[in-house]
């Protein structure tokens, strides 16, 4: 199928357009900011967990079918002596991956170790003295 010379020029606009266009979407990014990386960090780990509890559960899923296939096959064989039930092939158990738990990053630190509840500081003197809140606060400016 040919294309005519204005259907040329439509589809060459497109095409530069498209081009230009596309530039600034290949400009470089900013790199991001220590705590966009770690909210980056912290979805691929839970998608990772994700991950292996969607493989946990379908292999429960597989064992629970083969069960019952184990199960039905017995009681439904044929009594031919020919055919012998093949052994079972073993299988690594299923491995629970167990609760969510958020990694916290070895630079954050607690409020109590960050000193937020910190004891005061030691007293040179004791609380009650003999000066008076004038003698204490000075003169008034």
């Amino acid at each position: 199928m040919l294309v005519k010379g204005n259907d040329q020029m439509r589809i060459l606009a497109v095409v530069l357009l498209a081009s230009v266009l596309s530039g600034p979407a290949l400009a470089k990014l900013p790199p991001p900011s220590e705590e966009a990386k770690a909210k980056a960090a912290e979805t691929a780990a839970k998608a990772a967990w994700s991950g292996k509890v969607g493989a946990y559960q379908l292999c429960m899923s597989m064992d629970r079918v083969a069960a019952a296939y184990r199960s039905t096959a017995a009681s439904a064989s044929p009594a031919s002596a020919s055919s012998a039930p093949a052994a079972p092939i073993a299988t690594p158990a299923c491995a629970d991956p167990g609760a969510y738990a958020a990694a916290v990053p070895a630079g954050d630190k607690p409020l109590e170790a960050a000193g937020a509840h910190s004891p005061a500081a030691m007293a040179t003197s004791p609380p009650s003295g003999k000066a008076t809140s004038a003698e204490i606060t000075g003169p008034r400016k």
